[in-house]
């Protein structure tokens, strides 16, 4: 008789948003303000997703995994927010206002 071996644990493909944690929180924090650093949150949890698969703890792989996409969407909407007050801004001579600031300052 021969021993079949362990079947191993079928939890498909866990995404981790490791690298769309860190976009999001470096473009929201650049283009917004210091709020986009909010990110963090989603790379705490995109860090957890593979520690807690190597663990075996498959349940909280995927709950982490489900919060990073949260978070990540978060930093995301934050970016594009910073973005287009960005774009308002210069659009509507911002940018002008902005220098004449800075030249006061000096």
């Amino acid at each position: 008789m021969s021993a079949t071996p362990p079947m191993p644990q079928a939890h498909g493909n866990i995404p981790n948003y490791l690298a769309w944690s860190i976009i999001s929180t470096v473009l929201a924090t650049c283009l917004c303000c210091p709020l986009g650093l909010i990110g963090i949150v989603a790379i705490v949890f995109s860090s957890q997703v593979n520690s807690k698969l190597n663990q075996g703890d498959i349940d909280g792989a995927r709950r982490a995994s489900a919060n990073a996409k949260t978070w990540c969407w978060v930093a995301t909407a934050l970016a594009i927010i910073g973005l287009l007050i960005n774009i308002i801004m210069f659009a509507t001579g911002g940018a002008e206002t902005y220098l004449q600031m800075i030249q006061q300052y000096q």
